[in-house]
């Protein structure tokens, strides 16, 4: 199985589970940890993001990417954004969102912190986007 079928596999298998009641009300989970230099890690997971936003496109509709500085500009003036796109908006610079099947999915890469691994994320909420 390739990469790219691997992920959607495990996209899959995280939009069947059961979200926390009463709790966060979503999973995130780390699909690809880059490796080697940062840069060339990042580039490795946008690609990967990319293809996985083609195929799950096909499925449920293309979605231009979202950007996320407008989101941080509302947290920064005190704004309340809900979870996990407050969390998804400090790490990522875009996300591939997409509503199908009573929930919402959004793939993005976090490297926005420099301190820390290029990671590809996958994300399920009940909550929408703001």
């Amino acid at each position: 199985m390739d990469v790219v079928a691997r992920h959607l596999a495990a996209i899959d298998r995280l939009r069947t589970r059961d979200l926390p009641a009463g709790g966060a009300g979503h999973h995130t989970v780390e699909l690809e940890t880059g490796h080697g230099p940062r840069a060339a890690a990042a580039d490795d997971c946008h690609a990967l993001r990319e293809a996985i936003a083609q195929h799950l496109g096909a499925r449920w509709g293309e979605a231009p990417p979202w950007g996320q500085l407008t989101l941080r500009l509302r947290l920064a003036r005190g704004e309340e954004i809900p979870e996990p796109w407050a969390t998804l908006c400090l790490r990522t610079d875009e996300l591939d969102v997409w509503q199908a099947e009573g929930v919402w999915l959004a793939v993005g890469v976090a490297d926005r912190d420099e301190a820390d691994g290029t990671r590809l994320l996958a994300t399920v909420t009940s909550t929408p986007p703001p």
